[in-house]
């Protein structure tokens, strides 16, 4: 009990050293603005591969775990910029798009750099294609996923003509849409942890932090969602209608903030795991 409290104190502090709640701040900014021109690149994407209607699936796919009052005004104005008309997918604006998209990852590497307590050495140019690259992966994974999320009724009608006795697992088919965004919100924490931060971690290393993320991830969203059941008036009181993009911005600086501290935890587990190895490689000697 008392190393898990050094770690978590550890962490806390170093946390609040590396000015977590400032970086936050700038990575809930980001993701907001970047989360849009995404969108659009991953619609252009799909119509040029004849697919345009996966962006809504995608889009659906990826707010699945967000709190209701969170995801479902934000939808509508993603679906209102996604339905307009736009030109071919090599276009200045979704060149654009993919650049502006690219941004939301260079804060997240601000975040894990101060985090792991390491400094970014590679060229600014390097760093801004290899999160370039997260974007075009991450537009081409997330249409994947859509894309099985629409086959998946029609496969499991077929699989269910074959083998009658698949009936009672209905229900559990048609939630799985739940499940499939909970496992890419995780790979996506295992992949970021692991490759976007200057050097390199072993998954032992970053696996402690990746797991109390996803942990405070989940409960930060049922507390957060019962919070705007019985609060949410005081938003649209506060600030009218920029309620629902307050409501947004304020979650995602509660996970941005989890998301830094999770890196916190990794970095302090190796720290006092390192100032404790000598320790015990040279004991003090009895009198």
């Amino acid at each position: 009990m008392r190393n898990i409290f050094d770690v978590f104190y550890d962490s806390f502090m170093c946390f609040v050293r590396d000015d977590g709640w400032a970086i936050a701040s700038h990575i809930a900014l980001s993701i907001l603005t970047s989360m849009f021109p995404f969108l659009i690149f991953v619609t252009a994407l799909g119509g040029f591969f004849g697919s345009g209607d996966l962006a809504d699936e995608a889009v659906k796919l990826l707010f699945q775990t967000w709190p209701r009052q969170v995801a479902e005004p934000l939808a509508a104005e993603i679906h209102n910029v996604l339905t307009q008309t736009r030109g071919g997918l090599l276009t200045f604006g979704v060149l654009l798009s993919i650049y502006f998209s690219s941004s939301g990852v260079e804060a997240l590497r601000v975040g894990l750099n101060r985090a792991y307590d390491v400094a970014e050495e590679r060229p600014w140019w390097k760093l801004r294609l290899e999160s370039i690259a997260f974007v075009l992966f991450g537009a081409a994974a997330l249409l994947v996923l859509a894309l099985l999320v629409v086959f998946a009724p029609w496969i499991w009608t077929e699989a269910r003509r074959f083998a009658p006795g698949l009936e009672p697992l209905n229900q559990l088919v048609n939630s799985s849409r739940f499940a499939i965004a909970t496992i890419v919100f995780f790979l996506a924490l295992v992949i970021v942890h692991k490759f976007l931060p200057a050097g390199r971690r072993s998954l032992w290393e970053i696996a402690p932090g990746i797991a109390l993320t996803f942990f405070l991830w989940a409960a930060s969203a049922f507390i957060f969602s019962y919070y705007l059941t019985e609060f949410a008036r005081n938003y649209v009181t506060t600030y009218a209608g920029l309620a629902s993009v307050m409501i947004a911005l304020v979650f995602l600086y509660m996970l941005a903030a989890i998301f830094i501290f999770g890196g916190e935890v990794n970095e302090a587990i190796v720290r006092i795991r390192r100032n404790a190895a000598p320790a015990k490689a040279n004991p003090p000697r009895s009198r």
